[in-house]
């Protein structure tokens, strides 16, 4: 019973965090015109998150092993819940953007800990595999209705319900949390490793807001170039320092497996292109098409609904189709999708918009399925928190790095509304062409990597990296 609530818990609390994904993008428009701001106001709304996320979320995960895991999880709902009554009430652009980032850090801290809270409730192999599986399930339900639920509540009750509608849920989920989940932690805990923590976090912020404002402060802007050149050098230094460090947040070792590098290059390609370029979809969708909430929320139904149920069926098929098939297959399909997206021009129909976003999300489902097998089978099952802690960093980082990124490639003016439906066109394709090639590299590099006659099995991993000492189990 007590392994059933805590699954219970933790499939709620999950889908709530990516739900507040999802209902964010359709209310993108909505924000810009109560909060007056521009496109980097716009792009910080959803950099923000995923960059406190991707970089916090190993640190959070150590914590959690030293510290208790219950109780980080406890921690990561209630400030996911303050922050978004901060969301909810925010007077400006910039305030938004500052509580998206604690609602990141929060959203660290329950995914850090609810692998590991499950993998306590379910020690039996069979049934925490069930346990995963049905969250994952839950992930993609949500991904599914998100987008029509966030244009619902936006259309109906204004955007700032999008976020007040997670304080009763996060408080509910806070104290089922404390009475239904027991509490466990690491008998011997990593320490956290506060130069590599520091090193990747400024570095990634520097890079991002580089990208973020060289469009509209000018690529030769002493202060651009200052902060990509500091960005680069800071995140080149927190890769030096996990090469040396005796308790890396990040083992760089790991990536002698080539069955894990596949798994975090493949998982930043699908979030760098189809999850990164989902924003200025959305704008399309809504400023050059003037779509409500709600249609953009109906427009992506058909593809987030095939999404979920490609999900379900790759599980399956995936019993009897090679994993390197399966993998490939999926980011080329995602980057079909993108392609098909280059026949929107400022006059199309939105069914133009439906066979690409169609095709993308076939991929995307299918990649969930199989890209998550590989990324906690690539290593001993005693690092399974590491490794899904380390995936999570990838997905997630990914995100604001090619928001930014595409955002260089479009007019800020015309992505809000302010310009030219043509030149606002003219850039989201070479930003679709950018998320193309991404895809397809991703796909060439799972081909080439998971090809080897002699891969190893589900660990992969040569007896020489000294994996076993990283954890500290």
């Amino acid at each position: 019973m007590t392994s059933r609530r805590t699954l219970i818990v933790v499939a709620v609390a999950t889908a709530m965090l990516m739900l507040d994904i999802a209902v964010v993008n359709t209310a993108l428009s909505p924000i810009a015109r109560d909060l007056r701001g521009g496109l980097d106001g716009l792009e910080w709304i959803v950099d923000a998150y995923t960059l406190a996320l991707a970089t916090a979320v190993l640190s959070c995960g150590s914590l959690a092993d030293r510290f208790g895991r219950r109780r980080t999880f406890r921690l990561g709902l209630a400030m996911f819940s303050l922050a978004s009554l901060g969301c909810g009430l925010s007077p400006s652009l910039m305030w938004l953007d500052a509580v998206r980032a604690l609602q990141g850090l929060g959203a660290a801290a329950m995914f850090a800990t609810s692998l590991a809270l499950l993998s306590d409730a379910y020690p039996d192999a069979r049934t925490r595999g069930a346990a995963f599986a049905t969250v994952g399930a839950t992930i993609g339900a949500t991904f599914a209705i998100g987008p029509l639920i966030g244009g619902l509540i936006t259309t109906a009750f204004g955007w700032r319900w999008i976020f007040f509608l997670n304080i009763p849920l996060g408080a509910v989920l806070t104290l089922a949390a404390g009475r239904a989940i027991r509490e466990s932690s690491d008998p011997f805990p990593r320490p956290v490793d506060l130069p590599g923590q520091g090193t990747f976090a400024a570095g990634m912020l520097l890079v991002v807001l580089g990208l973020l404002r060289g469009g509209s402060e000018g690529w030769g802007s002493p202060i651009i170039l200052a902060q990509l050149a500091s960005g680069g050098a800071l995140l080149a230094l927190f890769v030096g320092i996990e090469r040396r460090s005796k308790h890396p947040m990040l083992p760089i070792e790991l990536f002698a497996s080539r069955r894990f590098t596949t798994a975090q290059v493949t998982v930043f390609a699908i979030s760098a292109s189809f999850f990164a370029i989902y924003l200025y979809i959305t704008l399309y969708l809504e400023e050059i098409l003037h779509l409500s909430a709600i249609s953009t929320g109906l427009v992506y139904l058909p593809a987030t609904t095939l999404m979920f149920l490609a999900a379900g069926a790759s599980i399956q098929l995936a019993r009897h189709v090679p994993q390197r098939i399966m993998l490939a297959g999926s980011l080329a399909l995602v980057g079909l999708g993108i392609a098909l997206l280059l026949v929107l021009e400022p006059g199309s129909s939105w069914l133009a918009a439906e066979p690409g976003l169609t095709i993308a999300g076939l991929g995307g489902g299918v990649f969930n399925a199989v890209g998550s097998e590989l990324a906690m089978s690539a290593v001993p099952e005693r690092h399974a928190g590491l490794a899904s802690g380390i995936n999570d960093t990838f997905r997630q980082g990914a995100i604001p790095l090619g928001v930014a990124v595409y955002g260089t490639l479009i007019p800020a003016g015309a992505a809000i509304g302010r310009g030219s439906a043509l030149a606002f066109v003219a850039g989201f394709h070479h930003a679709l062409l950018l998320a193309v090639a991404i895809a397809v590299a991703g796909a060439c590099t799972a081909h080439r990597l998971l090809g080897g006659k002699h891969l190893r099995g589900p660990a992969g991993l040569p007896p020489e990296t000294g994996l076993t000492s990283v954890s500290g189990q």
